[in-house]
């Protein structure tokens, strides 16, 4: 969970820990603690271009920003990325659609990914019963589909959250339009789909979650959900 820290002002980089917090780093917008799972990681590319660095592999000193859109906003304007990467590196607009971009990719190839592992299907009727049977760790939904199918399986995680107990529903996301699945996804392109149980099924939720939060903030999924009802 991201913290807040009490540092110095300067801003923190790959070869300085926040001590005692052993491999936690710290946004240099917000200046919260978060883990390298919970931030991403941005270098220097070799046209003094500020390149995100999603697997965290590439070489170099690097700086981390909590992954919300209006952050990476704020950092280009006030020119954190230079700050921290200690050089004269320039960073616009087009950052802001380069990490939609890379992180929607991230998403799709995990996807395809967890479809060959048997832990991502789609198709309404296998949604739906993977979701009463509490097998689904989350749900997907193309922005474009039709609300009655949204409907329906909606239903489905209520009933499911009732029967069993729990405290929260299964996690739902509608992060593409059918064309851009089309686009990113080719064939295994969906209306609804499901992650399942496993490490792969796990890694699709991490990064559906991740880029929502880009896009939307730390606004609640539910509030969302009721925005896209009322229109």
């Amino acid at each position: 969970m991201i913290s807040q820290a009490h540092e110095p002002e300067d801003v923190l980089d790959d070869e300085r820990r926040v001590e005692g917090t052993g491999s936690e780093r710290m946004c240099i917008v917000t200046r919260q603690i978060g883990t390298p799972d919970e931030l991403v990681r941005f270098v220097a590319g070799p046209d003094k271009s500020v390149v995100p660095d999603l697997k965290r592999q590439l070489p170099g000193r690097g700086c981390w920003v909590t992954p919300e859109r209006a952050l990476i906003e704020k950092a280009i304007a006030k020119k954190l990325f230079a700050r921290a990467l200690k050089t004269d590196v320039k960073a616009g607009p087009e950052l802001l659609e380069m990490m939609d971009r890379l992180m929607a990719q991230n998403v799709a190839g995990m996807m395809n990914m967890a479809r060959k592992a048997g832990q991502f299907i789609s198709g309404a009727t296998k949604v739906d019963a993977s979701v009463r049977s509490g097998h689904a760790l989350a749900v997907f939904h193309a922005t474009d589909a039709a609300p009655d199918g949204v409907r329906k399986i909606n239903q489905a995680r209520k009933a499911w959250t009732l029967g069993s107990g729990a405290e929260t529903e299964i996690p739902s996301f509608r992060l593409f339009s059918e064309q851009e699945m089309d686009e990113l996804m080719g064939q295994n392109a969906f209306i609804h789909a499901c992650a399942l149980a496993g490490q792969a099924g796990e890694g699709v939720v991490k990064r559906a979650k991740m880029l929502e939060r880009y896009r939307n903030g730390d606004k609640p999924q539910a509030d969302l959900d009721a925005a896209r009802t009322i229109q």
